[in-house]
């Protein structure tokens, strides 16, 4: 019903319905409860009038033609009826029919009332009030009939309350429209500055922001949380130009490395050595492989490939990837067992990374332990290499992030390997941090233990 429609619209309708249902049912009750008064005040009236009636009775001076004067002008009639059931007296209209009412008091009262709605001389309906008077000959009987009050009790107070009702449905629909639009107005400005920022050019400030509303309310708090949305893209888009940039680089180096190579060789190729031309070709080839096989596994990972993860020991797993490499001396293992639930491959790609930096940095000890702690499967690999800065723990999870002691090493890495390692201990719902350690430098993975 509401689809395509503004909130101010909505709202506008839905306050405006609520107080249309409000004013329709206090309408009613308010009649309800009117014409209950004012019926009691018509039945108190026509029993004044009928008492006048008893009263002339009592002293024998009825006339056998009753006037409707003074008290009983607004009577719609009246019919007196003696012991034997005949109208002895009665208005014009009524003095001479008979007894248009069988209404009686109860027999220990002497008066009884009724609204009627069935009397043959009255088309409408009627209130009939009727007192018993006691003669010597029998009970006679004095009817007065009034008119029903109607259903809107008067059309003068019908008028007030339906005029009372549109102003009250009116001054809602207006205030709500008028309140709603000053609520939004805050609203409207964060979508309009936000569309500046998303439309902003190259020579823009990419530091603009949403201007906070002044009161601490939810329009604040909306503001702040788009502020800090466009403090993660800026982030984000900082890092994807980064990452650009750094895999441009490190795609090239090799590339161009081959290029002059071969240019070389070309150039003098009876005086080139072939053979080993095409080991540092290959050399050359095996770094680009490498680099790209990086490139598509953090791909995989950025789109949530994780494939489907099976019951496995970390411990077994560290020991069956270390019997697959070269002997190392350096490397000790110390493990526990501590099952987890993850795919193989991912997890020995994981691992393997680790070893990998470890191997590359490491002088004389390469420590790996596998075990438990509480709810989690901890993994620890430690080289004695170069120590990593506090300030560079986070950052070396970083793509193409090399520290300066690595990069004078030129250790032939691809940069991605610590982030691939944060990636699948992440996907695997782990974490991946870097320890505290004295000299080297402590690499601690945490994964769920399977229960």
């Amino acid at each position: 019903m509401f689809e395509g429609w503004s909130i101010r619209t909505r709202l506008t309708v839905i306050a405006t319905s609520v107080m249309f249902v409000l004013c329709l049912g206090t309408s009613v009750l308010a009649l309800v409860a009117i014409r209950s008064q004012a019926i009691d005040y018509q039945v108190e009236r026509t029993t004044t009038a009928a008492l006048k009636i008893v009263r002339d009775v009592k002293r024998d001076t009825l006339p056998q033609q009753i006037p409707q004067t003074g008290e009983l002008a607004w009577l719609d009639g009246v019919q007196v009826i003696d012991a034997r059931g005949r109208t002895v007296a009665g208005t014009q209209n009524l003095g001479s029919t008979s007894r248009i009412s069988t209404l009686t008091p109860p027999e220990d009262n002497t008066r009884a009332a009724q609204i009627d709605c069935s009397l043959p001389v009255f088309p409408a309906c009627e209130i009939i009030v009727v007192f018993r008077v006691y003669e010597p000959e029998g009970d006679w009987f004095v009817y007065a009939f009034a008119p029903d009050i109607p259903w809107y009790v008067d059309a003068r107070f019908l008028s007030l309350l339906l005029l009372a009702c549109m102003l009250l449905i009116g001054l809602t629909s207006v205030g709500t429209a008028r309140t709603v639009s000053r609520a939004l107005k805050p609203v409207n400005d964060i979508r309009r500055e936000a569309m500046r920022i998303a439309l902003k050019t190259a020579g823009d400030d990419s530091r603009r922001r949403i201007a906070l509303p002044r009161h601490g309310d939810e329009l604040r708090a909306l503001a702040i949380s788009a502020n800090e949305a466009l403090d993660r893209l800026d982030e984000s888009l900082r890092k994807e130009r980064e990452f650009t940039s750094n895999a441009s680089h490190d795609l090239r180096s090799p590339i161009t490395a081959m290029r002059a190579e071969l240019d070389a060789a070309m150039m003098y190729p009876d005086e080139t050595d072939w053979p080993v031309t095409a080991e540092k070709l290959s050399g050359s080839l095996d770094r680009l492989q490498a680099l790209v096989d990086d490139l598509l596994e953090l791909a995989r990972l950025d789109a949530g490939q994780v494939p489907r993860s099976k019951r496995l020991d970390l411990a077994e797993l560290v020991r069956a990837e270390i019997l697959r490499r070269p002997e190392d001396s350096r490397i000790t293992v110390e493990a526990e067992p501590a099952e987890v639930f993850c795919h193989p491959l991912h997890l020995s790609r994981l691992f393997n990374n680790l070893l990998d930096n470890a191997e590359r940095h490491a002088e004389k000890v390469i420590d790996v332990r596998v075990g438990a702690e509480g709810d989690r499967a901890v993994l620890e690999v430690y080289n004695d290499g170069d120590t990593i800065p506090p300030r560079m723990r986070e950052a070396v999870f970083d793509r193409f992030t090399r520290l300066d002691a690595s990069r004078s090493k030129d250790t032939g890495g691809t940069g991605l390997g610590l982030a691939i390692v944060r990636e699948i201990a992440n996907a695997h719902r782990g974490d991946v941090r870097v320890g505290d350690s004295e000299t080297g430098a402590r690499f601690i993975v945490r994964l769920p233990l399977a229960r």
